[in-house]
């Protein structure tokens, strides 16, 4: 009996990634939330939204009034993971910057 389905990962759920991804960037003391948009000193560096069925995010390469964005299409949990790691090393580096 050859089931392959046994050792495939859970569907994908974009709404369900994208609280969870909110919820760990909360932990970010130096990030604002509002409305989908996260804010580092009054300047939005991520917006997030849902494109079914993926997770879409607009990251800022460097913070700036009209910032250089760069998109990301998550499509599965590891890439959300990714994104959330990349996101924080971003942060580390935005806030070492900071005079």
């Amino acid at each position: 009996m050859n089931d392959d389905s046994f050792f495939a990962p859970p569907a994908f759920k974009p709404d369900e990634a994208l609280q969870q991804l909110k919820r760990a960037l909360r932990d970010f003391r130096s990030l604002s939330e509002r409305n989908n948009q996260f804010s580092l000193q009054g300047q939005v560096v991520l917006e997030l939204s849902l494109v079914e069925p993926v997770l879409r995010a607009r990251l800022a390469k460097r913070p700036a009034q009209s910032p250089d964005w760069e998109l990301r299409d998550c499509k599965s949990s590891s890439e959300v993971r990714a994104l959330q790691d990349e996101i924080k090393r971003r942060l580390a580096r935005w806030t070492d910057e900071t005079p």
